[in-house]
């Protein structure tokens, strides 16, 4: 078995979604002062004005990497998921 040597890649501005059946949970990290990282998390409606909503507050604060994550099936409504996949690179 061969091991893979990844090179460690630190991303600024990134956020990570919770997604569930009525609602999700947004949490994006950005460059705070000095050194620091400042942190805000927000829940949105999984109705899809709110979705832009979200789309809209992410693209504001320059996130380029967005990760997903859910516990059981979620549907990928036209209109916001595709307005994500075209201005982001999900992880």
């Amino acid at each position: 078995m061969e091991v893979a040597q990844d090179e460690e890649v630190v991303i600024d501005r990134v956020a990570a979604l919770d997604i569930g059946k009525a609602e999700m949970v947004c949490c994006v990290r950005v460059p705070g002062q000095g050194k620091r990282r400042s942190q805000e998390v927000r829940t949105f409606s999984t109705m899809t004005r709110s979705l832009v909503v979200m789309a809209d507050w992410l693209t504001e604060l320059g996130v380029t990497r967005v990760v997903m994550e859910a516990t059981s099936d979620y549907v990928r409504h036209e209109g916001a998921w595709v307005k994500w996949e075209t201005s982001w690179r999900f992880g």
